[in-house]
């Protein structure tokens, strides 16, 4: 039976809420134990993807790689690592945005190509999958119809085909010709048998870093990833940007012009509170949408409490800046998290209980206002709104530290479809009656903005506007339940 412990986001057993697809490390260490830091790199990645973990290595002469379904803990123990030997290694932690949870479609991808063998780890979502299937197909005769639709399963075995590569071809070669092809959204971390490599889409719509160890590199979708190993941060590769690490060094090279567009999302859940981006702390970031909210949003209230984990530091900010006091009113069960085990009705019927319960000493005759990252189906504010009151709570007032989410992510999170995101098509007012709240408040675009510290034109905010930075799937290639919206920056 697998555990979920180190998912933060809270949510009713069967409801889906906004993950990530995967996390990527990489690292290039002569005479280290690259097997052992790539697990530890991945256990801080292990809230990017808890379907699927695994570890290639090379020794310069061969790649072997190991791999399942399950967190890090589980896929990996000493035995496996120990069979890992080399100075060269990629990781990957995947959840599946629509492919099953096998073996099959956990990474890194492996296979044979002109110049050697390919070990791949992707994170991200491309955009042109359908055209480069039919480039696949023309130029190697290989069709990959049958992967169609299964989110980045396709996206990574489309690359994989791709940096096959033709005779007389280097695997840098190979990648220099193909990445400026590439439509979306990718962060790659791969190897052949004597280099490591690093590239980020030319939007660097999803994160990638570069650290340094004593006796070699690091490359990882977060910076926490490179504190567990020990490795200094350098710096974020760049949109657009290849880096090869091996014997003769590290360098850079310019695949596509950069348009900086980085998930704001990330900034509002998926990364850990501990990491940085663009030099800026997620924690901090965070705390600031909380005092933003308590600005925008004012209430009387005797405490705030968030909904653990991911709304504790905006409800800190939210406190600080309204002089509430902050409270720990839900308590979380960490051992809990997807359940293969069905419950019965009554169970059901109370289900958010599996996660979280009320501290009816500090809930009973107060009101209360309960912060939150964002808002999906509705399904679990509801729920945690009717536990609280049943805990004894006068008034339940809602606050939430993104805007309302209205548009479908091709970028590689996997929310809802468009029909069932509650903010499409209701009303502030009726979302609150919807999750029967006193009141409810989501924080303004501009305050979500600002208190990233990065200039918007620099941001993704698709998911709360609807304007794409990079070229999206025409109507025809995505379901009607997600229509498009035509807006001046989505590229035709």
């Amino acid at each position: 039976m697998r555990g979920d412990g180190q998912l933060s986001h809270e949510l009713l057993p069967g409801e889906k809420g906004p993950q990530d697809s995967c996390g990527v490390f990489g690292v290039w260490a002569p005479g280290e134990d690259v097997a052992r830091l790539t697990y530890f790199g991945l256990y801080a990645l292990q809230h990017r993807g808890q379907e699927a973990a695994g570890i290639a290595t090379s020794d310069g002469e061969k790649i072997l790689v190991y791999k399942d379904t399950g967190l890090v803990s589980q896929v990996f123990n000493d035995r496996a690592l120990s069979s890992l030997p080399g100075d060269i290694a990629v990781g990957h932690v995947r959840y599946s945005t629509q492919g099953g949870a096998t073996w099959e479609n956990a990474q890194p991808t492996l296979g044979p190509t002109a110049y050697g063998t390919l070990a791949l780890a992707h994170n991200g979502n491309l955009t042109n999958t359908r055209e480069l299937m039919e480039l696949i197909r023309e130029r190697f005769g290989k069709d990959l119809t049958g992967e169609l639709g299964r989110g980045s399963t396709t996206d990574t075995a489309v690359i994989s085909h791709l940096l096959h590569g033709d005779e007389g071809e280097s695997l840098f070669q190979t990648a220099m010709r193909v990445f400026p092809m590439l439509e979306g959204a990718f962060s790659l971390s791969f190897m052949d048998e004597t280099t490591l490599y690093a590239a980020r889409d030319r939007y660097g719509l999803r994160p990638l870093v570069l650290g340094r160890l004593e006796s070699g590199w690091v490359v990882a979708s977060e910076t926490a990833a490179l504190d567990i190993v020990g490795a200094h941060f350098v710096r974020e590769i760049e949109p657009g940007e290849l880096l090869t690490i091996n014997e003769s060094g590290i360098e850079s090279y310019r695949f596509a012009e950069q348009k900086p567009a980085g998930c704001v999302f990330e900034y509002v859940y998926l990364a850990r509170p501990d990491t940085k981006i663009a030099g800026r702390s997620i924690n901090v970031a965070r705390g600031e949408m909380g005092r933003a909210l308590a600005r925008e949003h004012p209430v009387e209230a005797d405490i705030v409490i968030p909904t653990p984990d991911s709304g504790t530091p905006a409800a800190i900010g939210y406190a600080q800046e309204s002089g509430i006091p902050f409270a720990q009113g839900l308590v979380k069960n960490a051992y809990v998290g997807r359940t293969f085990i069905s419950p019965t009705q009554t169970i059901r019927q109370r289900g958010i209980r599996l996660k979280l319960n009320p501290l009816r000493e500090v809930i009973d005759g107060k009101r209360i206002v309960i912060v939150d990252d964002s808002i999906v189906r509705g399904n679990t504010q509801r729920a945690v709104v009717r536990m609280l009151r049943e805990a004894g709570a006068k008034e339940v007032h809602v606050r939430i530290s993104s805007p309302p989410v209205t548009w479908p992510c091709f970028f590689g999170i996997d929310f809802a479809t468009r029909a069932e995101l509650i903010a499409n098509g209701l009303t502030l007012d009726e979302i609150r009656q919807n999750i029967e709240a006193d009141t409810l408040g989501y924080i303004s675009h501009d305050g979500m903005v600002a208190a990233t510290g990065v200039a918007e034109e620099r941001l993704c905010t698709a998911c709360f506007t609807g304007n794409y930075p990079a070229p999206i799937p025409t109507a025809a290639n995505i379901t009607e339940s997600a229509p498009l919206v035509h807006s001046p920056r989505v590229a035709n």
